[in-house]
């Protein structure tokens, strides 16, 4: 018997249980044989304190202080073309990038080509050591002598006599709070739990590895996006990561890139540079899961108060983690949650009961 079973070993669930081990015995069920192996494993790892909704731009800001170990130097730009000057401007606007010239953006990345009529950039987006962060939660939940499974896929949950009985890897967990942190599965978990769906949908994102453009040391480029994120390009241990950034609504499951989808993907991104791409190193792909209005689900259930809600985080997870975490451990726990009263509405699973 613990006090609390987490379902789900990505960053949601794994930061959500190391909060939650300060205050009670934590089980912690992972399906995959390592934590973060769905979004955590194939995130883009950028931290972007403007990057998303009211809400999470909220969560990102109160996170920023936790991150700062985490961190290192990586920046961010947004490249636009002739016919793409509102929604540049819209963009620039949102993410606070001031423009800059094009001479000063391929001074910077210097594959731009003269197709590139604008750009903005700023230094405050950094790259996020998520394996780290990932582990440094986990040994917070053993060292308050909570445990960590992997290879325990959920396969039933009963609620009786207001207790939780979780089945996974063909073992019983008993507690008193279940929190659903099930990524893609959040909503199948409800149903096994007896619980209303929020209506969690994941969707496809791609990811292409390609050799260093043109042999440049591309280790000091920004992160670097196309007018309304139609594709952006990261450096990654001296190759740079493409992604078409599609949003493709699909059900659960251990996603594979669409290789139609990736390659108008890196038409995309071809049609701002002078290299062109000649060979793949690799490819994934990720789920990113949202609830319908795209804002991250925090707290206790209202029909259910022992089931606990920490999903919907979208492409926001890693950002977000350190705040969004400390919330839910403050919802759970009865104390006064830090963050603004309007992000705790924003976030509660109540905004979906009828």
């Amino acid at each position: 018997m613990t006090d609390f079973v987490v379902i789900g070993g990505g960053i949601a669930g794994i930061s959500a249980a190391a909060r939650l081990s300060a205050h009670g015995r934590v089980t912690v069920l992972e399906a995959e044989d390592a934590l973060g192996y769905h979004a955590s494993g194939r995130s883009a790892a950028l931290f972007e304190k403007n990057y998303g909704l009211p809400s999470v731009i909220a969560l990102n800001h109160a996170s920023d202080a936790y991150h700062q170990p985490y961190l290192s130097p990586r920046g961010f730009m947004l490249v636009g073309r002739a016919g793409e000057d509102e929604g540049f401007e819209a963009d620039a606007a949102t993410l606070k990038c001031p423009e800059i010239s094009v001479d000063a953006a391929r001074a910077i990345v210097p594959i731009l080509n003269d197709r590139i009529t604008r750009a903005a950039y700023h230094v405050e987006a950094y790259d996020i050591d998520t394996d780290r962060m990932i582990q440094d939660f986990a040994k917070q939940v053993r060292g308050h002598g909570g445990q960590v499974l992997t290879n325990a896929p959920v396969t039933a949950v009963g609620f009786a006599d207001g207790i939780w009985t979780v089945t996974a890897g063909g073992q019983d967990h008993r507690a008193a709070t279940l929190v659903n942190a099930a990524g893609a599965w959040a909503d199948q978990i409800a149903e096994l739990a007896g619980v209303r769906p929020v209506g969690i949908t994941p969707f496809r994102r791609s990811m292409a590895r390609i050799p260093a453009p043109g042999g440049h040391d591309i280790s000091g480029w920004p992160i670097f996006f196309g007018v309304n994120e139609t594709w952006y390009a990261k450096p990654d241990a001296g190759s740079l990561l493409v992604s078409p950034a599609e949003q493709h609504a699909t059900t659960p499951h251990d996603a594979w890139p669409d290789d139609m989808v990736l390659a108008e993907g890196l038409d995309r991104y071809s049609q701002h540079v002078t290299t062109e791409v000649t060979r793949l190193e690799a490819s994934w792909a990720g789920l990113r899961s949202f609830a319908p209005d795209r804002t991250l689900v925090l707290g206790r259930d209202p029909a259910n108060p022992a089931f606990v809600w920490c999903a919907g985080q979208g492409g926001y997870g890693f950002q977000t983690a350190p705040a969004a975490s400390q919330l839910l451990a403050d919802l759970v726990t009865g104390q006064t949650p830090e963050i603004d009263a309007a992000t705790v509405a924003s976030v509660s699973p109540a905004r979906f009961n009828p």
